[in-house]
């Protein structure tokens, strides 16, 4: 089966593209980093119901030294694998390097789909394209306002998040086996944007604390299945829910 296939009838199980982001932060976690791991099983646990994806994110990892790779590893051993896991990486590097990330994240963790920087050019992405049942997303218009600086200039007639979209096309075109779909952040998914990107998978972000709006996702037409991610809205926001209600709020909203 296809990632976009797996993704889709996820999508179609739990009834909304939530996609509940994981980044732990072990200084607003009662206990440290030694609490961390049962407080994501928790998380995943309360929240898998409604959940069309996971996507854990390597800084926040990376970020607790050896410890925190060791937790991630652990914790990607430990997850419900009939939810696509998607690792948030941002990875991008040129030649046997990309070769050895491709390695690290299909190969030893199994994830289901990964982050790419493509501003490397599409020999980079390569390395990542020749995988069964996988996927990447490649950053096509983030949620921060310094998208502007780069990925929405115009190069002749087009931007230069459809040249990162040409990559995708390509990879089509080519019969490669693994999925190509794009990042766009909801704070800059405006309405000339998504009528200007290619209806393959998007993995979202934006949605809560950032403050981005679903109503730009209305009427857009797309088919292919997208997943919004919501990461400090479920596990760090400041209410009385639990991550199960909150992700039920946030599933019901997708819902519309």
């Amino acid at each position: 089966m296809r990632y976009a296939d797996k993704l889709a009838a996820r999508i179609q199980t739990v009834g909304s593209g939530l996609c509940v982001g994981l980044d732990p932060r072990p200084e607003l976690t009662e206990g440290g980093i030694e609490a961390v791991p049962a407080v994501l099983r928790q998380i995943v646990e309360d929240t898998a119901d409604y959940a069309a994806a996971f996507k854990p994110n390597m800084a926040y990892f990376e970020a607790m030294g050896l410890r925190g790779i060791e937790i991630l590893d652990e914790f990607l051993g430990w997850m419900p694998r009939e939810v696509p896991i998607i690792l948030d990486a941002k990875r991008s590097d040129i030649g046997e390097t990309q070769k050895y990330y491709a390695r690290s994240y299909f190969e030893n963790w199994d994830v289901d789909a990964v982050t790419l920087n493509p501003f490397l050019g599409y020999d980079t992405l390569e390395p990542f394209l020749d995988f069964e049942g996988k996927g990447i997303y490649l950053l096509s218009v983030t949620s921060n306002p310094g998208s502007a600086d780069i990925e929405r200039q115009m190069v002749g007639d087009r931007y230069v998040y459809e040249l990162v979209q040409d990559f995708g096309r390509k990879a089509a075109e080519e019969g490669r086996k693994t999925d190509v779909g794009f990042v766009v952040g909801l704070t800059n998914a405006a309405p000339e944007v998504l009528e200007r990107t290619i209806d393959h998978p998007l993995l979202i972000p934006g949605l809560g604390a950032q403050g981005g709006d679903v109503k730009s996702l209305a009427d857009s037409g797309r088919t292919a299945p997208d997943v919004v991610n919501v990461s400090r809205g479920i596990s760090y926001a400041q209410d009385e829910l639990t991550y199960a209600q909150r992700a039920k709020k946030w599933s019901d909203l997708l819902k519309g």
